[in-house]
């Protein structure tokens, strides 16, 4: 006697593609933010001193040593 057992239907993810991405997008942008206002010294924010500074009061906002 050998009991059958029904066929399983696929169920629909529990986070649709879209929300993933969106949520992989926001990750993405966090980290840049983080990185240029905790880690860049103007490397890569040539903009001029006005970024700089601006990232750098940041830097002791948060507390990121910087000097």
């Amino acid at each position: 006697m050998s009991s059958s057992t029904p066929a399983r239907t696929l169920a629909h993810p529990a986070i649709s593609a879209r929300l993933l991405w969106v949520a992989l997008a926001v990750v993405a942008a966090l980290s840049l933010l983080t990185y240029l206002v905790a880690f860049d010294q103007g490397a890569v924010s040539q903009s001029g001193m006005y970024l700089h500074e601006l990232m750098h009061d940041g830097r002791h906002l948060l507390g990121v040593p910087c000097h």
